[in-house]
């Protein structure tokens, strides 16, 4: 059991006189009068220094007080703590008294509580009333209780970093979900493995992108509802071909990434292939077959297929007549056929982690009609040499040159 290491009014003392003698997240604990002293940080006015030449420069300082490492805090600390005029991070907290969060729901900064997993619904109640941004990382429940409710409310109205992260939920009721499927930005609710199909149709409602990595299974009518989702939608815990899902997802409007699919059916591709949003991420794909090649080609968004291993010289064809942005990242090889059915396509084409490439493949490669990513540093000089006459790499030399120019310029 490691030892307790108590933050005295001595320490807070030294820090408040130079901040960068002491590091407070060494500390497992407060004393009162200590929280009380650093509730005035910072008590003075910039560091100046002075420059050789001439002149000077205040010293740019965090007026931020950081206790990550407490794992307890009294009710007298946290009264004083909630009149610290900058940033309050708590993360080391994982319970908090019902009277110390009364106090701290009076802090006007940012507060970081990334540790607690709980909150009583009196505790939820008061810090509801908090009007800086507010962060829970850890919190695992938000039940129907008046007090969570009133919290998830203030939290959907959150502006910080516009990114609401509610990571740590793995139970979320119905009245609570309703209040967060108001937040108009990133909901991210990767921690819950399941959900109602209520709360499914709720936070279809939601407007921004949402992520649900956590969700291992979906029922058809969940899948339904959440095609409703107007934002983006992340799904990276399915693994299920998903056939009928498929046809309730080509209804939804946003970007769709479902990381971890593993198997795709020609029906649910041809399914996949109508779907009204920008992009569709299949990166958990390690094989794509012809036919639903031919089918995703007519998808009218980009098409991200990171996972792929190979690709055949047919499905290549196919997928050259689609017309928004390729990314096949997982292929580290390519074949002249397929190569050459890919230089056919339109957009842009990003073959990042290719090592091998034959010197007809790079030849047809170099006539793709968009842009063109690839890792030259990676691939053969020989077949390098030939795939630096596409624009893409002759545009980035240019470039190049252009800034040594400005270089030499100024020297």
């Amino acid at each position: 059991m490691s030892e307790e290491r108590v933050l005295t009014k001595e320490i807070a003392e030294q820090f408040l006189a130079d901040w960068d003698s002491v590091d407070l997240e060494e500390f497992t604990a407060i004393e009162d009068d200590a929280a009380e002293l650093l509730r005035t940080f910072p008590n003075c006015e910039p560091k100046v220094h002075q420059l050789e030449g001439g002149g000077s420069f205040e010293e740019d300082r965090d007026e931020s007080l950081y206790l990550n490492g407490l794992t307890s805090l009294s009710d007298v600390a946290a009264e004083s703590l909630s009149k610290h005029k900058g940033d309050l991070y708590l993360n080391g907290l994982t319970s908090l008294s019902d009277v110390a969060a009364e106090s701290l729901s009076k802090h006007e900064c940012e507060l970081n509580l990334q540790g607690l997993t709980s909150l009583s619904d009196s505790a939820a109640e008061s810090l509801s009333k908090h009007k800086g941004f507010l962060s829970f990382l850890g919190l695992t429940s938000l039940s129907d209780g008046p007090g969570h409710v009133a919290l998830a409310e203030s939290l959907s109205k959150h502006k910080g970093g516009n990114h609401l992260n509610l990571q740590g939920l793995t139970s979320l009721s119905d009245a609570a979900a309703e209040s967060l499927s108001k937040h108009e930005c990133d909901l991210n609710l990767e921690g819950l493995t399941s959900l109602s199909d209520s709360a499914v149709e709720i936070l279809s409602k939601h407007k921004g992108p949402l992520y649900l990595f956590g969700l291992t299974s979906l029922s058809d009518s969940a899948a339904e509802g959440l095609s409703k989702h107007k934002g983006d939608l992340y799904l990276s815990g399915l693994t299920d071909p998903l056939d009928v899902a498929a046809e309730s997802f080509s209804k939804h409007e946003g970007g769709l990434y479902l990381y971890d699919l593993t198997e795709l059916s020609d029906v649910a591709a041809e399914s996949f292939s109508k779907h009204k949003g920008d992009s569709l991420s299949l990166e958990g794909l390690t094989s794509l077959s012809d036919a639903a090649a031919e089918s995703l080609s007519k998808y009218n968004g980009g098409l991200e297929f990171h996972g792929l291993t190979n690709l055949s010289g047919t499905a290549a064809e196919s997928l050259s007549k689609h017309e928004g942005y390729l990314y096949l990242s997982g292929l580290t090889s390519l074949s002249d056929a397929a190569a050459e059915g890919l230089s056919k396509h339109k957009g842009e084409l990003r073959l990042d982690f290719l090592t091998s490439l034959s010197g007809v493949a790079a030849e047809s490669l170099s006539k793709h009609g968009g842009e063109l990513y690839l890792d030259l540093d990676e691939l053969p000089e020989s077949t390098a040499e030939i795939l630096r006459s596409h624009p893409s790499f002759t545009e980035n030399e240019d470039e190049h040159d252009d800034e040594e120019d400005d270089w030499d310029d100024e020297d």
